[in-house]
């Protein structure tokens, strides 16, 4: 529309908004984390710090982590919307993800990060709390990487033997778990376990400190939680689901220097997690926030319910239906 509207009067409009969407956002994030199929990722943003330039260190920019924790039961016809939970921490400390979890049963599909181990340990029943599914698509990455380096065979036929399983994973997208976990059993678990099988012979063949070595050695010593999406037809093949929910964040770096403090950066993720699950449940999230900005204060607690992306939209519809 042509006004000249200041940044800092930008931020600070961004900012109320989300403190009066946060009863909203809270639901959304209970929701979401209560779930018992969890996949979760972090990729680093850059946050102004000025107690670090008024001592001296540097510019004054220490880098934090922003998570995103994702349920997307779409490709198993599950029964919950899909959605993402967006979290800032200031490091990369594993008491971050040990608070973000606390309360979380069930399977994590995550990278290798070591702060997630705590969560995978026996409890004392002998149970985890947390089951780990690993993603192939990390682990083909680097077998990737090392083939379009040197042109190694052994690194090509990994990824060939690993594109086999995904072109199971094509054929049974989008069916009942039963039917994936069917196929799976049928399909998948001879080539995966051959897979294992090749790759102990390789990894003896090779130099141990090479980087084709250290993507054996990750597979290998995670064999269990790569092989479990052959036991639980709701499982992913690879965590790309978190991956793509973090997408924009690596966009957005490229558009702006850093977030200017820690409550910048937890705003940001606060409204990450509105865009992102009003996107994923097929919103214009423009139309969707604007809606509930303006209804949310007037709206009864006790039907916040109404307004989350996943009622909204069939709310929406209902009232389109009642109009014609």
């Amino acid at each position: 529309m042509g006004a000249d509207i200041p940044e800092s009067t930008l931020v600070g409009w961004c900012g109320r908004a989300m403190k009066t969407l946060q009863p909203l956002i809270e639901r959304i994030e209970a929701d979401i984390m209560g779930s018992d199929l969890l996949h979760a990722d972090d990729t680093p943003i850059r946050v102004l710090d000025r107690s670090l330039r008024d001592k001296g260190l540097g510019k004054g920019v220490k880098q934090g982590r922003i998570w995103a924790y994702v349920r997307d039961q779409r490709p198993w016809a599950g029964a919950s919307p899909p959605g993402a939970v967006y979290r800032f921490a200031p490091d990369w400390k594993e008491e971050h993800v040990l608070s973000h979890l606390a309360d979380a049963r069930g399977i994590l599909q995550a990278d290798g990060y070591k702060g997630y181990a705590k969560l995978y340990a026996p409890e004392p029943g002998g149970k985890p709390r947390l089951r780990e599914a690993a993603c192939w698509a990390h682990l083909r990455r680097d077998f990737h990487d090392f083939w379009s380096s040197t042109k190694s065979e052994i690194a090509r036929e990994a990824l060939d033997r690993i594109g086999k399983f995904y072109d199971i994973e094509r054929d049974i997208n989008g069916q009942s778990a039963d039917i994936r976990y069917t196929a799976r059993q049928k399909l998948s678990q001879p080539k995966v376990m051959a897979f294992f099988a090749w790759s102990e012979q390789q990894f003896l063949r090779i130099p141990g400190k090479s980087d084709l070595a250290k993507a054996f050695r990750y597979g290998l010593a995670r064999q269990e939680a790569f092989s479990l999406f052959l036991s639980d037809g709701r499982v992913a093949i690879d965590n790309n689901p978190a991956e793509r929910a973090l997408r924009p964040i690596g966009i957005g770096r490229k558009n702006w220097l850093f977030a200017g403090t820690d409550t910048g950066a937890e705003t940001l993720a606060r409204a990450m997690t509105v865009i992102e699950t009003a996107k994923l449940n097929g919103l214009d999230p423009l139309a969707y926030l604007a809606d509930i900005i303006d209804r949310i204060q007037d709206h009864k607690i006790n039907r916040l319910d109404e307004l989350l992306p996943w009622n909204w939209s069939q709310l929406a519809t209902a009232k389109e239906n009642q109009a014609a």
